[in-house]
């Protein structure tokens, strides 16, 4: 299956994106903290095979626009680019499949804009509402590096201290299943956060958004959304298949518990017991089996 790369001017920024497949059902695929589109790669070749797949550098990310402001990465803001990439490509729907930060503004375009997405499927993060809501001194300790990227500048410093080793720390060691990435892959992690303005870019998603989802009531989740988010009380009313790897070095199972309570749709969920936070490289082959599943 071919990966071709193209550009998106939406809302604002030039979002750089791959893509493989064709046709009319559009899927998007939305990575986290600190990937790029290459983190779909398995999913890119495997769904391609059936559906047009698209999976964008966030903004920030790689060879997309890096705007310098930390508000210019807030979740409202982030929910406009997956808007804007829907509308580039000439679709009225698509499914929306995220990961991490992708998923928290997956949960909020499903959110404020439904009839847009056609399914959704969530990698490891619950709904903020949920999060807040199992929150406990366990978790807040998982959490830490969350608080500590609140600092200035500081942050980028540690991360991109003796080469980026914090990244080799991140794909190399914090996996469920060890040997996942090669240090090849970690090579083209770092080379995506060494591109200029990428890595402050990436801690700024912490910056403009961990205060604001943590403080907001569990029934305005994403208040800033609209109107639409308050007069629906904020529960997804999309088909969801959420995606848990039990290993996660940064979210409790504890943390996810009762996120379906959230979904006013039909919903499933799939447990990896032996997967860590990088589930769809981690169990790429069960993940991606589930993904087929839910899409047909």
């Amino acid at each position: 299956m071919t990966i071709t790369h193209g550009y998106a001017q939406v809302n604002g920024v030039r979002l750089h994106y791959t893509e493989s497949g064709a046709g009319d059902n559009l899927v998007i695929l939305l990575h986290g903290f600190p990937e790029f589109w290459y983190s779909w790669r398995h999913q890119l070749t495997a769904l391609g095979e059936t559906y047009h797949v698209v999976a964008p550098d966030m903004r920030g990310y790689n060879l997309s626009d890096k705007p310098a402001r930390v508000e210019d990465y807030r979740i409202e803001i982030l929910v406009e680019d997956v808007v804007g990439l829907i509308k580039h490509f000439g679709a009225t729907s698509a499914a929306l499949i995220a990961h991490d930060w992708g998923a928290g503004v997956a949960w909020a375009v499903a959110q404020k804009y439904p009839e847009l997405i056609s399914k959704l499927a969530i990698m490891q993060v619950p709904p903020a509402a949920v999060w807040r809501t199992n929150m406990s001194v366990h978790q807040l300790l998982r959490s830490w590096y969350m608080f500590f990227f609140q600092l200035p500048r500081i942050p980028e410093w540690a991360i991109g201290r003796k080469n980026l080793a914090a990244i080799d720390q991140t794909f190399l060691e914090n996996v469920g299943r060890k040997g996942t990435f090669s240090n090849d892959d970690v090579a083209k992690y770092k080379e995506a956060l060494r591109q200029p303005g990428a890595l402050t870019a990436a801690v700024n998603y912490y910056r403009a958004n961990v205060a604001r989802l943590l403080s907001r009531p569990a029934t305005t989740t994403q208040q800033d959304a609209g109107a639409e988010a308050t007069r629906t009380d904020g529960r997804i009313r999309v088909p969801t298949l959420f995606i848990f790897g039990e290993q996660d070095f940064a979210i409790l199972p504890a943390t996810i518990r009762g996120w379906e309570k959230q979904i006013d749709a039909p919903h499933r969920e799939l447990r990896i017991a032996d997967s860590g936070h990088w589930v769809q490289n981690e169990a790429a082959d069960e993940v991606n089996a589930a993904l087929l599943e839910f899409l047909k």
